[in-house]
């Protein structure tokens, strides 16, 4: 099946005794046995499996391209699964220019358990493996990177590492819609399926994804061993979610490329972050490794931090809120918000600046989005 179909289809087969053609949402947390280690399909406590949750992680696998899928409670959940993996000694490298609450968990967390990570203000893939060490055991990379969408070379990172070395992409961002990147020599895709997976600001939700039998089992262990599984009505959520994702994404698209261009003209701008610019630094190898563009915009405006308040303050159809990747725009100040835990020296240096303003552009009519910004800008 062709990606389209796979969203309605994958894992989701018509119920076997009553035809339903909506996944049924098993609310069980513990299932009857018949007998001693008798379970029935496999199902024994809910924390361990349950219908809903293994049919949303069929559906998760088959649209990453891969072969195993472990839901997750959170995308910082999914996350600490991964890291959860490695050993006292072991060492992660990635990029700065990451998600605050990944940068968090990188530097506050599992330094603790004498995990090591290395962050670079790097997005050259060669200078990424150049930076790899004997006890490196993790690379971890967004592509587009939060907020400041800058593109790392997937595949050229995939293929300059040592076999020992594993390497995570964030797939948030993109969405299996636009890259794949298991297709592109990655070991495992992590995602937020809060944001576009989802889609509809109704759930929380985290994903990991890989071809690796081995790590898979590890990552069931994290799973299932430390707890942090969603709820059946949360995968129900996210498997509805997914079949629209097409059609939103593409709309998601269109939108952020006319927002985008807007913006790009506006006497109030400074700059303007898009990876759909012919002239953005990454944009020849994004076009190489994504089959289109996520709705986020980020942009400069003249003023500093006063002039992004009032911004905030005088958006209508956006929403100033956290969270992305859904049916509706939402603006938000980096900063101070999804980033507001990565110190202030290290914003300043990577980008993230005091006039810079997020966009996730929704799906919304593309007349009434330009004009709640003109008006918003002033």
């Amino acid at each position: 099946m062709r990606l389209n179909t796979k969203l309605i289809h994958a894992g989701q087969a018509p119920d076997k005794q009553n035809g339903g053609v909506n996944v049924a949402i098993s609310t069980s947390s513990t299932f009857k046995q018949d007998g001693v280690g008798g379970f029935r399909d496999g199902y024994e406590y809910s924390r361990g499996g349950n219908p809903s949750r293994n049919s949303l992680e069929e559906t998760l696998a088959a649209i990453e391209n891969g072969k195993y899928a472990r839901a997750f409670a959170s995308g910082l959940a999914a996350s600490s699964a991964i890291i959860s993996t490695l050993n006292p000694g072991d060492e992660i490298i990635a990029t700065a220019d990451i998600y605050g609450g990944t940068y968090r968990l990188f530097t506050k967390i599992f330094p603790k358990y004498n995990i090591k990570v290395k962050l670079l203000e790097t997005h050259s893939a060669l200078e990424i493996t150049a930076a790899i060490t004997k006890d490196t055991k993790l690379i971890w990379i967004e592509s587009p990177t939060n907020p400041l969408l800058n593109i790392i070379d997937i595949a050229q990172v995939a293929a300059n590492k040592p076999a020992g070395v594993l390497l995570a992409v964030d797939n948030t961002f993109a969405s299996p819609y636009f890259q794949t990147p298991l297709d592109l020599g990655a070991d495992i895709v992590v995602h937020s399926t809060t944001k576009y997976i989802g889609g509809h600001s109704d759930i929380i939700g985290g994903a990991v994804i890989t071809n690796n039998a081995a790590l898979a089992d590890a990552i069931y262990f994290q799973q299932y061993a430390n707890g942090g599984v969603p709820s059946p009505f949360d995968c129900y959520l996210a498997q509805r979610g997914l079949k629209t994702l097409a059609v939103r994404m593409e709309r998601h698209q269109s939108n952020a490329i006319a927002v985008a261009n807007y913006l790009q003209t506006h006497s109030q701008v400074e700059k303007v972050f898009f990876v759909g610019f012919p002239d953005h630094p990454g944009h020849a190898v994004a076009k190489k490794q994504m089959r289109g563009f996520p709705g986020m915009v980020s942009f400069l405006i003249k003023g500093g931090r006063p002039a992004a308040d009032k911004f905030f303050d005088k958006v209508r159809v956006f929403t100033f809120a956290e969270s992305l990747g859904a049916v509706e725009s939402l603006t938000c100040y980096p900063y101070l918000m999804t980033h507001g835990g990565i110190p202030e020296e290290v914003k300043d240096r990577i980008g993230i600046a005091q006039n810079l303003i997020r966009l996730s552009v929704g799906i919304e009519d593309i007349a009434d989005l330009l004009e709640d910004l003109q008006q918003a800008l002033g």
